[in-house]
């Protein structure tokens, strides 16, 4: 599956990249393992160890790291099933945000529209999907930077459960909601390169008979473009259709676990940046720098507080939602908007501020650790818009089981 046999054509083709997604072709990627995923071309976000090649984070502070000496752990598991590890990919600098346009290499262009964002961090890695240049990349989510950038970019986006897939060798953010994850152009792709390197069996084709997906209702799930409503309603019916039962739920308790997300990453992210902040304040670009800077007179308390609240407030959601299978949400509240701008007039005629909204309706799955994917909107024409399945129970099987129906 996605195996190539012209490899100078396929380097060629990143080399030309013209959406500023790839910032750094891989030293000698032909040789390759038998395997599942043998022949094909891996781009990896450059947050992510790659021997051979820095890894420089979208950011000059680190302009003079030098090349790795060994693959990250995902990495290496790659090339032993056989992936062609190709390019690195750009990112949002150090992962810091949702937007995808804040980096030393300039902004990433969304191939759907060049004027408009991918979404972030993982923004190189959407881009290359869907670019055609790629079929997989390796991404990271720390609060939706595989699924956002994913859903506006058209692709599949895959944050698994915390902790399925190691992060040694990734540069972190938020050690405590940092996941690695795959982008690829479909969920077949998705699903056996996450069972390539997990060694789990997955089947998209699993029937979803006797199934319960959950739709929340709460407001705190509001869309803002009725595209993207629409979206959603079509892929319960075809959960539906699949067999499985659609049901609305509430969410209790999710805005006090969403508040949470700020403190917990602030205090972790100024945590490794904290000598640089001392040493190269003027090297971070100046969002990034204002973002770490916030957390550097918190209170040990606060941070303290909010991984209490995370963990008892996580316990009552999921002992509420005891008996539903899936969640069923959109993966975000927008569609990409122009590169550069803050706040948007939206849809709904509502002012609405672009990071905030692009990381709202998925950080809730990075405090709690199940799986979630982003599938491709179905019945949303013009730019690209997805929706987001989220795993209680069943892990990675069920989220692409339910996404393979989504995507049709």
């Amino acid at each position: 599956m996605g195996a190539v046999t012209d490899l100078d054509g396929v380097l060629a083709a990143l080399a030309a990249d013209p959406h500023n997604a790839v910032v750094a072709l891989a030293p000698d990627p032909g040789h390759t393992a038998d395997g599942p995923l043998h022949g094909m071309p891996v781009a990896v976000k450059d947050l992510i160890d790659v021997a051979g090649l820095p890894t420089r984070c979208g950011s000059a502070v680190r302009d003079s790291a030098p090349p790795a000496t060994a693959d990250a752990e995902v990495v290496a598991r790659l090339r032993a099933a056989g992936a062609m590890v190709v390019a690195k990919t750009h990112t949002h600098e150090f992962a810091y945000g949702p937007t995808g346009d804040v980096a030393v290499q300039g902004p990433c262009h969304n191939p759907h529209d060049r004027e408009r964002i991918t979404g972030g961090s993982s923004s190189g890695s959407a881009a290359a999907v869907a670019a055609g240049l790629v079929p997989l990349a390796l991404g990271t989510d720390t609060g939706c930077s595989v699924r956002t950038p994913a859903a506006l970019c058209g692709v599949v986006g895959l944050k698994p459960a915390f902790g399925a897939l190691p992060a040694g060798g990734v540069f972190p953010l938020s050690e405590t909601c940092d996941h690695v994850g795959l982008l690829g152009a479909d969920v077949a792709t998705v699903a056996t390169a996450f069972g390539a390197l997990t060694g789990q069996r997955i089947d998209p084709g699993a029937p979803l008979t006797g199934w319960v997906v959950g739709l929340p209702t709460d407001p705190y799930w509001q869309v803002h473009d009725p595209a993207i409503a629409a979206g959603v309603e079509q892929a319960a019916a075809a959960l539906s259709a699949a067999g499985a039962e659609v049901r609305d739920v509430t969410t209790p308790g999710i805005d006090e676990l969403a508040a949470t997300y700020r403190h917990i990453v602030g205090a972790e992210a100024y945590a490794t940046h904290r000598d640089w902040l001392a040493q190269r304040p003027d090297d971070y670009q100046p969002s990034t720098l204002q973002r770490l800077l916030a957390a550097a007179d918190a209170p040990a308390i606060e941070y303290v507080t909010a991984q209490r609240t995370r963990r008892g407030v996580g316990a009552r959601l999921r002992a509420h939602l005891d008996g539903v299978d899936l969640l069923l949400t959109a993966t975000t509240p927008l569609r990409a908007t122009p590169i550069g701008v803050g706040i948007v007039d939206a849809p709904d005629r509502t002012r609405v501020g672009v990071s905030p909204a692009l990381l709202s309706l998925t950080l809730p799955f990075n405090l709690l650790g199940p799986p979630a994917v982003s599938v491709p909107a179905p019945g949303v024409t013009g730019l690209p818009a997805g929706v987001q399945l989220v795993g209680l129970r069943g892990g990675e099987q069920a989220v692409l089981a339910a996404a393979a129906r989504v995507a049709g």
